[in-house]
């Protein structure tokens, strides 16, 4: 499913809800938030977005604890929650999706290479955060990554369909 095909999903989901969603972009720099507002209709569903790609933009907005950051790192499990627990408490949205990662072509390392990026969701109550790992451009990383973070939305807010007894 391309790009343009997954907003008009989450776009129509999220609208059939009447619930708004919100984004904590780093690595991706704002593109999320782009490509769910360059669609017509989208302040229906599109509450507002924060690019914290530096950790104090990270710590003084979302409210990622310095510890978390000092410990496990701005690339982590632990911060991608924080990121979407944080743009979620700091919005009027229903649903945060938050990335971080290493889009490259520099800053990679041994143990946290070009190409890792961790998602993270906040929706009903619930934070969950996924490990996801790239390849290609900086630009193709990015991309993967908005993609990737548009069905982890549809995935979050898609009902599960009702289950047939005999």
């Amino acid at each position: 499913m391309n790009i343009s095909t997954l907003v008009e999903n989450v776009s129509k989901e999220l609208q059939r809800q009447g619930k708004m969603m919100v984004t904590a972009e780093s690595c991706t720099g704002g593109l999320i938030a782009k490509v769910m507002t360059d669609r017509a209709g989208s302040s229906a569903v599109f509450e507002r977005g924060f690019v914290t790609y530096s950790n104090d933009a990270k710590t003084e907005l979302l409210g990622v604890k310095k510890e978390t950051l000092e410990t496990f790192g701005a690339v982590s499990l632990e911060t991608a929650r924080e990121m979407a627990e944080g743009a979620l408490k700091n919005s009027h949205a229903d649903i945060a999706v938050s990335v971080t990662g290493i889009a490259g072509p520099h800053g990679g390392t041994k143990d946290k290479p070009v190409g890792l990026v961790f998602i993270g969701v906040s929706f009903q109550g619930q934070t969950d955060a996924f490990e996801c790992h790239f390849k290609g451009s900086r630009e193709e990383i990015r991309e993967q990554t908005a993609t990737s973070a548009l069905h982890v939305i549809l995935s979050h807010i898609t009902p599960a369909p009702a289950s047939q007894t005999p």
